[in-house]
């Protein structure tokens, strides 16, 4: 799997949500209504940059105007040791991410389902309910974050966000992102309580029958950990590619820190 087919899904699945403004270095998202997402606001380079300093000043004097923490997503890590330097006399924290990416093999999908198990999309009757699933995991960010998040993908035409109840009680919730013939899962949770249940596969089994019907070509995913992987793996994910990052920031929490709930 080449690397831009994967910045191409994933430029597009950030765009949903936030302004990109291309630049002659790479890009930079920006959402100012959620300031403190990560996703929606980052500079994104992917290419050797030959002037590391005036890249920084242009990050630092466009993110800060805007009261937002400067930070960086940096891919092809070992084209990039200037940008770092210049970084680190600068002040900013780094932390290396391993992004692994998962593709559905489109095996056909067993029908039998457990029968006190349901699953539906989310209309407006039951947002809430969904809402409350995503903001209870704490390595989504909390309510504050994922409120805006949600709000913004439920309005828009690309997402399809889904519940699944157990016993009429609902307690997982998942979402997908469409672009033309390929999609991607995003936002997979369920509720302490109801884990180690197989709810999970449930859900993306329903979103595998979903993506087959409206005539996907591939089907993406993109877990957050070694565990999580190993869960998708189960149903017919195969890891295609160990994507290393790095996220720079200026201050504030690593993604690392988030996920782990501190």
């Amino acid at each position: 799997m080449d690397l831009q087919d994967i910045l191409k899904l994933d430029f597009a699945y950030l765009s949903t949500f936030s302004k990109r403004k291309d630049t002659d270095w790479g890009a930079l998202f920006c959402n100012e209504n959620q300031p403190n997402y990560y996703d929606a606001n980052h500079a994104h380079l992917s290419d050797r940059c030959s002037d590391p300093k005036r890249i920084v000043d242009e990050v630092v004097s466009y993110y800060e105007n805007k009261n937002i923490v400067p930070r960086f997503y940096i891919y092809k890590i070992e084209e990039q040791q200037d940008l770092l330097r210049e970084l680190n006399d600068r002040k900013f924290r780094y932390e290396e991410m391993i992004s692994t990416v998962q593709l559905w093999n489109g095996k056909p999908v067993a029908k039998d389902r457990d029968k006190r198990i349901t699953v539906e999309v989310v209309t407006a009757e039951t947002y809430q309910e969904a809402l409350t699933i995503e903001a209870g995991i704490p390595e989504f960010g909390g309510m504050e974050t994922v409120e805006k998040i949600f709000e913004e993908q439920f309005s828009h035409p690309a997402f399809t966000h889904y519940l699944l109840r157990y016993d009429g009680i609902p307690c997982s919730a998942a979402c997908l992102f469409a672009d033309g013939d390929q999609a991607r899962i995003e936002s997979v949770a369920t509720l302490k309580e109801f884990r180690g249940k197989g709810l999970i596969g449930e859900i993306i089994r329903f979103i595998q029958e979903e993506t087959l019907e409206r005539g996907i070509r591939q089907l993406w995913i993109f877990p957050i950990n070694e565990m999580v992987e190993k869960v998708y793996q189960k149903y017919d994910f195969e890891t295609v590619a160990q994507v290393k990052t790095i996220h720079s920031f200026l201050r504030g929490k690593s993604i690392k820190e988030i996920h782990e709930g501190k």
